[in-house]
């Protein structure tokens, strides 16, 4: 069945007027107390399943736009629970166990495809789903018989391949430095039903792509057949060790690759490091959002809010005692990698966390506690979820988005504001986004990786 939105596209507009303005549409959660008795019991805590979510589940008789924002952001928790749930050695969550337990083994969404394995030098055919695709020259010096199950490759200084070269970023960018002085990571990945439509039609070369010729139209969620579509999952990482305490944070073991394609003066550099999760954030193409659903996660130290009192001594990304530190600027180039040391970045958050979805973190964060005392993923929390407002606009290709903007600090931390054509805005940014020919690329850049 479609979801209807009961609102007009001017209530849409309004809505989106309203977030940008900083208007909760939301009306704060009440205990009901009555005049003879004791307050209410408290809600249920939500339950916590593997099951991908295929759209949200809309709740009340006469949904608002207040409410489905609600409804959203709960198919975002149900989305990053079922996604870092543990997994088989095939991908698939392993029922026997809970999100949570299996500290730090291999999760679902790690068995999708990094970017990196799909779009090859000259155009290659990447390998089959499943199996293992070639390491970079320099990391093969590492043996392999050594590497802790699950191991990944991170290349990536950036939330886009080549962020080191200018030419190419439409937006301020530049790398994330950690408070140890070292180079946040990132990497890209697709589940088998968005890399099957891309090796189907060959839209891993340019050649594939010229071929096509055509708009991508990669295959949607359906909650009738029960069939998973698109999924992309966008991650930020920084090593452990120094000011980071593992114990604290979702953690694996990678190949942090330095590639000199990505920069001139680069040199090639593969070392075995423990990462942690700072940022987590998903893309998810259901039938009734063509647009797709966009859900932003962080860990819960990484920045305070700008025009708030900092409430932690130490951050992620923030360093509570510095008075001159420029806030929300990329470091000064040159940029590698390879150095030993450079200056920490000073981020704060621009927009808020709403009280509602603070409200939805903490009874996730109470359900995962309940489920297994002491679980890492309470150290992690729902930024916000953007969403079309009006998905079937003949006017607004990108669905009037709501909230208008969405930024993530580990994966936008430049670009963070609420001004328009300039600021992070997920739908609005990749609603621009083409294949090597001109042709629209549904909503991903990924494909202009190919060569």
């Amino acid at each position: 069945m479609k979801t209807q939105y009961p609102f007009s596209r001017a209530q849409g507009k309004y809505f989106a007027w309203a977030l940008l303005c900083g208007i909760s549409l939301f009306p704060m959660a009440q205990v009901l107390v009555a005049a003879d008795g004791p307050s209410t019991a408290p809600p249920p805590l939500p339950v916590l399943t593997p099951q991908i979510p295929l759209e949200i589940t809309v709740t009340g008789s006469k949904p608002t736009l207040a409410s489905l924002q609600h409804d959203f952001d709960v198919f975002s928790w149900q989305s990053f629970v079922a996604l870092n749930w543990p997994a088989n050695p095939d991908g698939s969550p392993n029922i026997n166990l809970t999100i949570g337990q299996a500290t730090n083994a291999p999760v679902v969404w790690e068995s999708y495809r990094e970017s990196r394995t799909i779009f090859l030098p000259g155009g290659a055919t990447p390998a089959k789903w499943g199996e293992e695709s070639p390491l970079p020259p320099v990391c093969k010096n590492i043996d392999a018989k050594h590497l802790p199950a699950g191991t990944m490759l991170l290349t990536q200084v950036g939330k886009t391949p080549n962020v080191l070269d200018e030419s190419g970023e439409p937006f301020k960018t530049g790398p994330l430095i950690d408070q140890n002085g070292q180079y946040a990571r990132f990497s890209i990945m697709t589940n088998y039903a968005m890399f099957n439509y891309i090796v189907t039609y060959k839209l891993y070369s340019k050649d594939g792509q010229k071929a096509f010729n055509a708009d991508a139209n990669f295959p949607s969620s359906q909650a009738s057949t029960q069939q998973v579509g698109s999924i992309m999952i966008k991650t930020a990482w920084v090593k452990m060790g120094g000011k980071y305490d593992p114990s604290k944070f979702y953690t694996n073991y990678a190949l942090v690759y330095d590639d000199p394609q990505e920069h001139a003066g680069v040199k090639p550099s593969c070392v075995l490091e423990q990462v942690g999760l700072v940022g987590f954030h998903i893309a998810h193409k259901t039938a009734d959002e063509p647009q797709w659903i966009w859900s932003t996660f962080e860990h819960v130290d990484n920045v305070p809010t700008m025009g708030e009192k900092p409430t932690l001594t130490a951050y992620n990304f923030f360093d509570p005692h510095c008075k001159d530190c420029k806030i929300n600027q990329p470091p000064p180039r040159p940029w590698n990698p390879g150095t030993s040391y450079t200056k920490p970045s000073q981020v704060e958050r621009v927009i808020p966390i709403t009280p509602e979805a603070q409200q939805l973190n903490e009874a996730y964060h109470q359900a995962l506690a309940a489920a297994v005392p002491g679980s890492v993923w309470v150290n992690y929390e729902l930024v916000s979820t953007q969403w079309p407002t009006d998905a079937k606009s003949k006017i607004d290709p990108t669905g009037v988005p709501a909230p208008s903007f969405l930024a993530n600090t580990t994966l936008e931390s430049y670009i963070q504001g609420r001004v328009k054509q300039t600021s992070s805005s997920c739908m609005a940014c990749h609603n621009n986004a083409t294949s090597t020919t001109g042709n629209f690329s549904d909503f991903t850049y990924m494909l202009q990786r190919a060569q």
